[in-house]
């Protein structure tokens, strides 16, 4: 029954983890998605980290079926604004009847912990679907499951940069370097997912070229039609 269903939103960074905690939450019985949540540069109109681009981003939001919230932050980004405009976003979500947020952390604890300081308060109950669940195994359940997703960014320290723009699949799993979580939890890489079944459909893109900014390897993907 819907009078029971707790109303989520999803925090979205364009990538992998975003995506199999939406197919997680999916399964949840418990759980009405009341749409994802992102956070965007505003100066450069993508995705933080993650690099993709804003159209990207609005186009997975139409494949999954939900409406998009974004924050838009500065570049550079003091904690301080990040907090004051989350907080914000936070509000205007809870006025609208939104109970939970949901985020796709697997294991590091200050993260959570970080999140969770953020919703003291605000009467939000923070949702991790994914935590705790063993990283070699969740990697090989995603690309098994059918989630198919494209390296956007890699820390040249950490492998090799010419993963960037390679597919998220069993063979970049087999190129890691031994120390590299193979989910990238540690920031070694990031991704856009663009199918899966959490998709109506595949979200069309075509790749750019790689580059080097700020001592990570970006590789631009952009929709396919512009």
């Amino acid at each position: 029954m819907r009078g029971v269903r707790k109303r989520v939103l999803l925090s979205w960074s364009s990538g992998k983890d975003s995506a199999w905690a939406l197919r997680s939450l999916r399964q949840q019985p418990d759980v009405e998605l009341a749409g994802l949540l992102t956070t965007v540069n505003e100066r450069f109109d993508r995705v933080a980290m993650h690099a993709v681009r804003t159209d990207l981003l609005r186009r997975q939001a139409e494949s999954v079926g939900l409406p998009l919230r974004l924050v838009s932050l500065p570049f550079p980004c003091g904690n301080e604004v990040y907090e004051e405009r989350m907080r914000a976003a936070i509000g205007a979500a809870q006025a609208d009847g939104v109970e939970g947020v949901a985020f796709g952390d697997l294991f590091l604890a200050d993260v959570r912990q970080y999140r969770e300081r953020m919703m003291e308060g605000t009467g939000i109950t923070p949702l991790f679907p994914l935590w705790g669940r063993p990283t070699a195994e969740l990697a090989r359940e995603m690309t098994a499951g059918g989630l198919r997703a494209q390296i956007t960014c890699v820390d040249p320290r950490r492998l090799p940069a010419a993963l960037a723009g390679r597919e998220y699949n069993d063979d970049f799993l087999k190129a890691l370097p031994d120390g590299v979580d193979p989910c990238g939890e540690n920031g070694e890489f990031h991704s856009f997912a663009f199918d899966g079944p959490m998709f109506n459909r595949p979200v069309e893109f075509t790749i750019g070229e790689t580059v080097e900014r700020d001592g990570f390897v970006f590789t631009d993907l952009a929709p396919v039609g512009l």
